[in-house]
This record gives C-alpha cells, sequence and structure tokens, in this order.
C-alpha cells in the first residue's frame, strides 16, 4: 500500500473527525494512548469553568449547584456504554489498583468458605501487589498464580475457588483474552471473576452484562482520555449489590452521607463502592474525554483498530525485516487488542530514539517497544511514518548514543 492509498484511506475514514477534537502537537505522531491519552481540546474549557467560575466564584455551592456530588455516578452512567453495562452498575471513582481492594474483597464476601484466588502470573503486577494486599488482611488466603495465558487459568479451577482476576488485554502484547468462555469456566465451579479492562474499554467492544461478568475495573487516562491520573471505575453486577461487602468504607459510600451518623449503612446501589470525597477537577478533565465516546461506534473504533495494527505489523515485516525484531503481539487481528509490541535487544534505546524523532511509544522491561493506535486520533499515513522513521533509526544504529541508552525513572 503506497502512500497515495494510505492518505485516500485516511480521507474516506468514518471516524475522521475526530482527530480534530484533540489536541496532538505539531511533529508528533503519538503511538502511547495506551499509556496516556491526549488532551481533548475541550478539558481546556472544562478546567476553566471548573477553576474560575465553580470553584473561584461559586465555592462550596457548587455542589449543588454544579452537581459535583453527581459526578461520580453520571461519569459511571457514561463508561457503563462503552462496556456494556448498565448506568446503575458502574461507578468512576479512586484508582483501578484501590478499586481492585474492594471488588476482590467484595468478590470473597460473596463465596464464604472458598480461600482460592486466581490470576496469571504475568497480568498486569499491581494486580498482583493488591491481592498479595488482601492476602495480608485474610491470613486463610490461597494465591495461586501460573503461566501466562487463558489456559493456566482453566487449568487450576476447582470447587476451592473463591475469586479469579483476568487481564482481558495483555498489558505485553496487547492478547485478548475470551470473556465469554473464562467467565463461565469460572462460574462452573462457583467462582466470582473479575476483569480488569484497562486496556480494552475505549478500543474494544465490551459486554460485561451479556457475558455475565460479577466485577469488574479499568482506568480512563489510556485510551479513554481522561488525564495524567485520572479516576479509574469500577463494575459490579446489580444482582451482587446488596450481599457484597467491601472493607474501604467512608461517607461518600453512605446511604444517608449528610445526616453525619455514627454507624456506617452501605448505600443500596453501586455507590456503596465510593470511599470518601472524590477529585472534582480530575472527574471534570475525565468528563471531556468521555463525551467525545457519546458520538463513536465502538463497532468502527474496532475495525480500524485492527486495521492500524495489521498495516503497522505488515510494514515492519517488509520494511524492518533486516533487523533484529521480533512482533510479540497476536499475528491474528481478531485477538490482539489496540497495541503492537516489538521486542528488540536495545528496545529502549530504540523508543528512545524513536520519541527523539516525535513517534512517541513506550517501553517495558525487559525488551519491549510498544506501539498503541488509537483509532480517534491516528492515521493510516501516520502508521506509514513511524515505521520509516524505526527503519532509519535502525539502518543507522541511531539509537546507539548514550543520551538514548540511560533510563529514565518513567519508562
Amino acid at each position: 500500500m503506497n502512500v497515495k492509498d494510505l492518505m485516500e484511506h485516511d480521507q474516506n475514514d468514518p471516524l475522521r473527525s475526530f482527530r480534530k477534537l484533540f489536541h496532538l502537537p505539531k511533529g508528533v505522531i503519538y503511538l502511547d494512548g495506551n499509556s496516556l491519552g491526549p488532551a481533548p481540546l475541550k478539558v481546556f474549557q472544562e478546567m476553566e469553568t471548573v477553576l474560575r467560575q465553580e470553584w473561584a466564584e461559586d465555592l462550596i455551592r457548587s455542589w449543588n449547584s454544579a452537581n459535583w456530588w453527581g459526578l461520580t455516578d453520571r461519569l459511571g452512567g457514561m463508561v457503563a456504554q462503552l462496556i456494556g453495562a448498565d448506568a446503575n452498575e458502574v461507578v468512576v471513582c479512586d484508582t483501578t489498583s484501590v478499586n481492585l481492594h474492594k471488588v476482590l474483597h467484595a468478590a470473597l464476601s460473596l463465596n464464604p468458605g472458598r480461600n482460592k484466588v486466581i490470576a496469571e502470573a504475568d497480568c498486569f503486577p499491581s494486580d498482583l501487589y493488591v491481592i498479595e494486599g488482601v492476602k495480608s488482611l485474610r491470613q486463610d488466603i490461597e494465591i495461586l498464580l501460573e503461566g501466562s495465558d487463558a489456559d493456566c487459568i482453566t487449568d487450576l479451577l476447582d470447587n476451592r475457588v473463591g475469586a479469579v482476576l483476568i487481564n482481558h488485554v495483555d498489558y505485553r502484547n496487547g492478547h485478548i483474552r475470551d470473556m465469554v468462555s473464562l467467565t463461565r469456566a469460572v462460574h462452573d465451579v462457583g467462582g466470582i471473576v473479575i476483569w480488569d479492562l484497562s486496556h480494552s474499554a475505549g478500543v474494544l467492544p465490551v459486554q460485561l452484562k451479556n457475558c455475565e461478568v460479577d466485577f469488574a475495573v479499568g482506568c480512563t487516562y489510556k485510551y479513554l482520555n481522561g488525564g495524567p491520573g485520572a479516576p479509574a471505575y469500577l463494575y459490579a453486577a446489580s444482582k451482587h449489590h446488596s450481599e457484597c461487602n467491601q472493607p474501604l468504607i467512608g461517607w461518600f459510600g453512605h446511604v444517608r452521607p449528610f445526616n453525619f451518623e455514627r454507624s456506617f449503612e452501605p448505600a443500596t446501589g453501586i455507590r456503596r463502592f465510593v470511599c470518601g470525597t472524590q477529585p472534582i477537577l480530575s472527574l471534570r478533565a475525565l468528563q471531556a474525554g468521555l463525551e467525545i465516546y457519546q458520538d463513536t461506534n465502538l463497532n468502527q473504533i474496532r475495525k480500524k483498530s485492527m486495521a492500524l495494527t495489521q498495516l503497522f505489523i505488515s510494514l515492519l515485516e517488509s520494511e524492518c525485516a533486516s533487523w533484529n525484531l521480533e512482533i510479540h503481539s497476536p499475528l491474528e487481528a481478531s485477538q490482539r487488542g489496540s497495541q503492537v509490541s516489538v521486542r528488540h535487544p536495545q528496545a529502549y534505546a530504540v523508543m528512545q530514539a524513536l520519541i527523539a524523532r516525535g513517534v512517541i511509544g513506550d517501553f517495558r522491561a525487559p525488551d519491549l517497544m510498544r506501539f498503541g493506535f488509537a483509532p480517534l486520533y491516528i492515521r493510516y499515513q501516520d502508521v506509514q511514518e513511524a515505521v520509516e522513521h524505526l527503519k532509519q533509526i535502525l539502518e543507522n544504529e541511531e539509537w546507539n548514543q548514550e543520551t538514548f541508552l540511560q533510563k529514565a525513572t518513567v519508562t
């Protein structure tokens, strides 16, 4: 496919109009939306309003007049549309790790007498740390970590399983787990399933309710473009709301918070999972990112995502075959999320050389370069240009410079 063909693809792209809704720095090809999405243009006005008017002028009255109180529920409803849930089953609050603490405890509270927690050994490390934290509070818990794929999970299932944690998309290579079959397998042995959607929400059609998922968590600063450190979201199937318990309770999760009662009585619905006062500025920034998705079609997004990643892989194979690159992502598009991971012995230095040229991806130890393809703003011609930059860097050994070899704190 030549440059003219790629430009024609971009011209006919049904998602073309969304690119102009983001601030994309000139001279940058941004392939790191799987780590941090770019700023929506609307966020600047949103921040201006909340800072200068709602906070500066209206002060505490804005909890009512600007409905700050309802933000967690309102944004939860917007996320619900993207993950196949009802609005009253999702709340935006806290961080992914904090929310995982809540739902893991909640899952185990629904399964008294079952002490087995299963997760993939190679899932996102913070998820594993959370499981360790839960075990420190519940000494009876047995943690089973095995392998790096779905088969390893199903091999461990038995009638002692309390909860199973699964990453929907592998953060290292983008491999998609089969939500339908894995959820069914966990339920068949009486277990509760928790899905981490951090690398799928916004680029994959997700159907939590149809799949009968029990709990899910995810972040909003990646493909949902909520901003650095944006609040996360938590999903709990409505059938569990009245039965489960979670330990991180606080006044925002009380059924009557402004009665200031001495004893805790949880809210009746999803709000029981909220703990304390939430970060209004960050919530309002996230709102700007989520509003973009109100006019999108996730099937169109997924179709373009597969096309972009397939183009990238094809160009790597044709243009960069002479160098020591290994594609670490699934070659079958239907099994791949919206990223392509590439192995190279000098992956960190090569990525720094790319960033210096304005092609921004990221590095994951020990030898992975990750390239994220967010269909709302990435063009087909961006993919071609990125591969051309990579080819030149490898060809000229441009990466072999001290400034590129020294690792920064954040990779």
